[in-house]
């Protein structure tokens, strides 16, 4: 770790990585709900790889943790306000885990930063608004959609074409491909959600003075990030799981190749551009895209109501949050 570093940015750097294990307790069912769900994989085999892929993804790239350094907020930080931002992630995290309910981690994060950032300036400038419309507002609505279009797409392309096999021989094969289909599907987790807290330690890296606005990624952050994912993944989150790969929709092995491939598709393409979207809202549609190629009746909705009003809430909840925490620590300092 570089020298001459603050003991609250030692802090940043806990807390990020607390962060980034709460992430992958509580995003695990993200890549493996479904898996778990047609009983392709048990749930500690999903889990062990999930935590490993997890973990190979979180190192191949840093486009999606540039944008959280350096694409979101305008100029330097104190570290209180990245602390405000975490605690508002992680708080919202744990509601909404206890409550059996996926949310997004990363616009909780991302909430949490615009809305801790402003109370500390007291102004709504301090925060990129460019950069939150076009790299969260706009990707928060469209993958989503594109994930129920290529979900819905995949499935009924898949039932047409194999139509005239038995029930028997799809399982037989799907139960194979879905295990190929959930490992891309972890890898991407990795990839996009790990470099959030990737971003956070080093936007206070460059707010403290250690990096330049110009810095990579250092890779101890990306190991330890990487790291702090893996071994949350390797906890599970069996509430969450129940909830997208039992209760939304009954799947088979194909409907869930077809909601892991297209979630794959979307996040991948997402973290090319860097763009940090939400691998919670990409799977769901995703499977209610899968369930609804067959009929609309086979996705509970009442159910999918609830996760997308988890969706709405996200950003304005924890930006509330984030800016509570930060007035908050500003009157003890």
């Amino acid at each position: 770790m570089p020298s001459g570093i603050s003991v609250t940015l030692v802090a940043v750097v806990i807390i990020s990585l607390a962060f980034d294990f709460i992430n992958g307790f509580h995003d695990t069912a993200n890549s493996i709900a479904t898996s778990v769900s047609t009983r392709v994989l048990s749930p500690r085999q999903a889990i062990l790889m999930a935590a490993v892929l997890n973990f190979v993804g979180a190192l191949m790239s840093e486009k999606v943790a540039k944008t959280i350094s350096k694409g979101l907020v305008n100029g330097s930080l104190e570290q209180y306000v990245i602390i405000a931002a975490l605690l508002s992630a992680i708080i919202w995290d744990l509601i909404t885990w206890y409550i059996g309910i996926p949310s997004s981690s990363s616009h909780a994060l991302i909430g949490g930063l615009v809305g801790a950032s402003s109370a500390y300036a007291a102004s709504l400038d301090k925060v990129v608004w460019k950069g939150v419309w076009e790299k969260v507002v706009i990707p928060l609505f469209t993958s989503p959609m594109i994930g129920f279009v290529i979900g819905y797409i995949i499935m009924l392309g898949l039932s047409e074409l194999l139509r005239p096999l038995s029930q028997r021989s799809v399982n037989k094969w799907f139960s194979k491909l879905q295990i190929i289909s959930a490992a891309v599907m972890a890898y991407t987790h990795g990839n996009n959600d790990a470099q959030k807290s990737m971003g956070i330690i080093t936007l206070a890296l460059i707010s403290s003075g250690v990096l330049d606005q110009n810095s990579h990624i250092p890779l101890w952050v990306k190991i330890a990030c990487a790291l702090a994912m893996c071994l949350g993944t390797s906890l599970g989150g069996w509430k969450i799981i129940k909830t997208m790969g039992i209760n939304m929709i009954r799947l088979q092995p194909i409907g869930g190749f077809a909601a892991e491939t297209a979630s794959a598709i979307v996040i991948e393409t997402a973290t090319s551009i860097g763009a940090p979207v939400s691998t919670t809202h990409v799977i769901s549609t995703a499977i209610m895209g899968v369930g609804a190629s067959k009929r609309l009746s086979a996705v509970r909705w009442a159910l999918a109501r609830n996760i997308v009003g988890a969706w709405v809430f996200t950003i304005p909840v924890t930006a509330l949050i984030g800016a509570f925490i930060t007035v908050l620590i500003k009157l003890f300092i």
